[in-house]
């Protein structure tokens, strides 16, 4: 049963390094993307996640959201 598509909100880790950026999706496992710009990573990320969700509607699999995601930092002192 192919399931209704609809607007969903997913919480995206970007993180900067010396070759670009990096992004990922916590709610679906093996979600990443790519970009050399900040606006380049979440377009591409956007569409990673696009097509995994096409893909699982079609499939009739459930669409996993958490309802809270909690970021922090800690000190750690060595």
């Amino acid at each position: 049963m192919k399931k209704k598509s609809g607007n969903y909100r997913f919480p995206i880790i970007v993180e900067k390094d010396s070759d670009g950026y990096f992004a990922y999706c916590h709610n679906i496992q093996g979600c990443y993307a790519q970009g050399e710009t900040y606006d380049e990573v979440l377009r591409n990320i956007r569409e990673v996640i696009k097509l995994h969700l096409e893909e699982s509607l079609a499939n009739g699999e459930p669409v996993i959201r958490s309802d809270e995601i909690l970021f922090t930092t800690l000190d750690i002192a060595v």
